[in-house]
């Protein structure tokens, strides 16, 4: 008798992925719920005295504009809560090893490629450096205690101008220091460096750094983040 095909994983319903990115984002904001409570009984006011302004004492018009403003409230407090989960997330991941190459590889849009394995890495301390290569450049950003990345990023560095010479190389620190880039400013950060290279050559050079990349399968890799549990599923 043939095999039943297996079958295909059930994915989260939409309310389902509403309420796992409510809890995770009022893990870290606990106000959340009373501020979209607050969102919600605003915009239903709003509605009624709009409603008082158009149309009088008028029960129609008071209900007509109440569900308006209420409708318009719920969407208030989906956008609050869409844009706290972002920085819930970033909150969450701050300092853990990985952090950087995850929001390398998801955050930096199509004009940018790069991976959540790093290019380098020193596996008794974890420190780690990660590259991005778009039209401004090789970005090498470097995630763990400064002094100890020196030879990780001159290595990376000198690779980088090794295989694309005169091509602009950025180099950034994920920290909190005066000179480094918080994890949550990384992206936006990579984003702004000024364009160098046209699409032709960014193709070229990401060719020539993937030939003389060394795999990196062997190393243990910083296993501190788990992005399918620090970041809830966004509704569609």
């Amino acid at each position: 008798m043939a095999k039943r095909a297996p079958e295909a994983e059930k994915r989260p319903g939409f309310f389902s992925q509403i309420r796992s990115l409510f809890r995770f984002t009022r893990e870290v904001y606990g106000w959340l719920p009373w501020a979209q409570l607050a969102i919600l009984i605003g915009g239903v006011l709003i509605g009624l005295i709009v409603g008082y302004l158009v149309g009088g004492a008028a029960v129609l018009s008071l209900v007509m504009w109440g569900v308006t403003g209420l409708m318009f409230g719920i969407l208030g407090a989906m956008f609050l809560m869409t844009r706290l989960s972002t920085k819930a997330m970033y909150a969450k991941i701050d300092g853990m090893p990985g952090a950087a190459g995850h929001v390398l590889s998801t955050s930096l849009g199509r004009s940018w490629q790069a991976s959540d394995t790093p290019a380098g890495i020193n596996p008794k301390t974890q420190e780690a450096v990660y590259r991005a290569i778009g039209r401004g450049g090789i970005v090498i950003v470097g995630e763990g205690t400064r002094g100890r990345l020196t030879r990780l990023v001159n290595e990376e560095r000198q690779k980088a101008q090794r295989v694309a010479n005169g091509v602009p190389v950025t180099v950034l620190y994920v920290g909190h220091g005066d000179d480094d880039v918080a994890i949550s400013d990384l992206a936006k950060t990579i984003k702004k460096t000024p364009k160098a290279i046209d699409k032709a050559t960014m193709a070229a050079v990401i060719r020539r750094i993937d030939s003389v990349s060394q795999s990196l399968s062997s190393l243990p890799i910083p296993k501190g983040i788990d992005p399918t549990k620090v970041r809830a599923q966004r509704p569609r």
